[in-house]
């Protein structure tokens, strides 16, 4: 039995990698921006739905973060706020119909009749730091204004460590299909603390959507991992006994 918890003691580094696809994600909680009670209406706009550039959230399991979008220099942009996606007069996006997006902030003239474009807004930074470590978390992505784009994310342990850097191409459009590009980080332990999104685009508007998370592992990568160590500790085992 000896063997068998040396076994499970060794040190093994954490791989971090990329996920796109949210379905593959294998996410086991969410953060709905529905949430934080803030939804901004187009049709009949109410500025006090508007969000400072840092506040609170929790996970639908319990998990606390903390949301930090940099502030703009610009004085005609609006703070940061959360609206539903939605067909005309609703704000259309490449999300899908009827999710709750929290977006950077826009250029007051982007509510004009005629705006310019591409309208000026806040692209972040949009940092998210978890109260617990998790092992993974994502989101999809979207630059307004902006038919494609490159996104960033940057994972961070407790300790500020980069654990990874990680880009990929998105588009955005109008057609309220869900197909804004999903950017995730994994870990094959629990120690991303923060993650910080970004695009090339800093001068437009950021928007994600629900929070993905992995706030522990999914069943079958324990059990893999759990069958590997008892199968490597038993041949350890027969090993010394011969």
């Amino acid at each position: 039995m000896t063997a068998l918890i040396t076994i499970f003691s060794l040190p093994v580094k954490a791989a971090t990698f990329l996920v796109t696809e949210r379905s593959t994600f294998g996410g086991n909680d969410e953060v709905d921006w529905l949430s934080l009670g803030k939804v901004f209406n187009p049709v009949s706009p109410d500025f006090s739905t508007f969000l400072p550039n840092s506040f609170s959230a929790t996970s639908k399991g319990g998990l606390g973060l903390d949301v930090d979008i940099a502030p703009t220099n610009n004085p005609l942009i609006t703070k940061p706020f959360v609206f539903q996606t939605s067909p005309f007069p609703g704000i259309r996006t490449n999300f899908a119909n009827g999710d709750y997006v929290l977006f950077g902030g826009i250029d007051v003239t982007g509510f004009g009749p005629n705006p310019p474009f591409p309208t000026d807004g806040n692209g972040g930074p949009f940092t998210i730091t978890f109260d617990k470590p998790v092992f993974g978390a994502g989101t999809q992505i979207a630059v307004d204004d902006r038919f494609t784009f490159d996104a960033f994310v940057s994972a961070y342990d407790i300790n500020n460590n980069l654990l990874g850097t990680f880009s990929a191409q998105g588009t955005s459009s109008l057609l309220l299909d869900n197909s804004a590009l999903f950017l995730g980080v994994r870990s094959d332990e629990a120690n991303i603390s923060r993650l910080v999104f970004s695009s090339s685009f800093p001068q437009q508007g950021l928007a994600i959507n629900q929070v993905s998370i992995i706030g522990v592992p999914e069943p079958t990568y324990t059990l893999t991992i759990l069958i590997f160590g008892v199968s490597g500790g038993v041949l350890k085992l027969r090993k010394l006994l011969k």
